[in-house]
């Protein structure tokens, strides 16, 4: 109960630390004061993020395996990481792929969100050009063609890599 009250108390303490955007790039933490650049908060931002949703992959990718296999490992008389590394990971990659390239897709969207911080990437580049021009439309609408065109070709990349990992897999 003590820890739930700790952890409570500092998430507060976080939540006061960002009131503004300005406050994404000052970091308070336990103590340390330091100043990040956009690039640099823009990464950490997208790495947590990113980082929680592979974890999640990863782990239902392990799980995703018949637990009877590293039971026949093990059986052979394995041991546990030699079981995981030649037994279970090459089974549970299969069917994490997929999921991992859906995610770098997902990542990639969501970098159109570092403009809030004044990271100069596409879309921030794009409101500098409206602007500056006043053509809206034509503007947006190629960045929303650039934003296809990548989207479209990892995707096909992401369909000839699942192929190439299930031929003779049925």
């Amino acid at each position: 109960m003590i820890n739930g009250k700790i952890i409570k108390v500092c998430g507060m303490r976080e939540a006061q630390n960002i009131r503004d955007v300005e406050s994404l790039q000052k970091v308070d933490m336990m103590g340390f004061n330091f100043t990040l650049t956009a690039l640099q908060a823009g990464t950490v931002c997208l790495a947590l993020n990113c980082g929680a949703y592979m974890a999640e992959i990863i782990r239902a990718g392990i799980l995703s395996v018949d637990s009877g296999q590293m039971e026949a490992a093990r059986s052979l008389g394995l041991p546990y990481s030699r079981a995981m590394i030649r037994v279970v990971l090459p089974q549970a990659i299969r069917t994490m792929i997929p999921s991992i390239i859906n995610q770098f897709i997902i990542t990639l969207k969501d970098t159109s969100i570092l403009s809030v911080i004044g990271f100069p990437e596409l879309v921030n580049t794009a409101k500098n050009v409206v602007a500056n021009s006043f053509m809206s439309f034509q503007t947006w609408g190629i960045v929303a063609i650039m934003y296809l065109i990548v989207i479209t070709i990892l995707s096909k990349v992401a369909k000839i890599v699942e192929r190439r990992l299930n031929r003779g897999r049925k």
